[in-house]
């Protein structure tokens, strides 16, 4: 059924099972079912598209992670979103998913949403320094990830805002790099800007 499924994106996909010698407590047959149905029934994936950004996620969850010891398990969720409110919508939905099985559900790491305003002073101003300076059009985007933004935002949420930088490739990772020639690029962008708004 797998291979059926996912036969055009995974085309090389294999699913083997093979029997392992188990040691320790295990989960009853009964325990299991309930416990597989809460995790059918956990929210995974996108939740809601941004209506402002076109092709931007709003607001998601990930389930990520399902760790299985001793007869007790654990899942691990990363819910996103720009919206806080949507947010804690999705992270009630997982808590009732497993709080119907008895579950005990933990939030931790929560950070603030960000929500993109493509309209604002700042952008507008950015983008024009931009096609004076470079002499072409500069991609305008909104991400689905968690930034600092969020959280400043919180705090001053009269402050427009905007978070660009230097190319980078393989970020949050051992292979992060970053293009050297572009920092400089892009701290002279950052200068001219502030010369202009203030």
């Amino acid at each position: 059924i797998l291979k059926q499924e996912y036969g055009t994106t995974d085309p090389d996909l294999e699913v083997e099972l093979t029997p392992v010698d188990v040691e320790g407590p295990v989960m009853k047959a009964d325990d299991q079912r309930r416990f597989l149905r809460a995790v059918q029934a956990c929210p995974n994936g996108i939740y809601r598209m941004s209506p402002d950004v076109d092709g931007l996620v709003q607001t998601s969850n990930n389930l990520a992670r399902i760790e299985l010891k001793d007869g007790s398990y654990k899942v691990l969720c990363l819910t996103r979103s720009s919206v806080d409110s949507e947010k804690m919508d999705e992270a009630m939905a997982i808590r009732a998913a497993f709080e119907l099985i008895g579950a005990t559900v933990d939030f931790a790491g929560s950070y603030p949403g960000w929500t993109p305003k493509p309209g604002s002073d700042i952008v507008k101003l950015m983008e024009a320094i931009y096609k004076e300076r470079f002499k072409e059009d500069p991609h305008v985007l909104a991400c689905h990830a968690g930034l600092e933004c969020g959280i400043l935002g919180t705090n001053y949420p009269d402050m427009q805002m905007i978070s660009f930088g230097p190319n980078i490739r393989g970020a949050h990772s051992p292979d992060e790099k970053v293009q050297i020639s572009s920092v400089q690029k892009y701290w002279g962008y950052l200068l001219e800007t502030l010369e202009r708004i203030q």
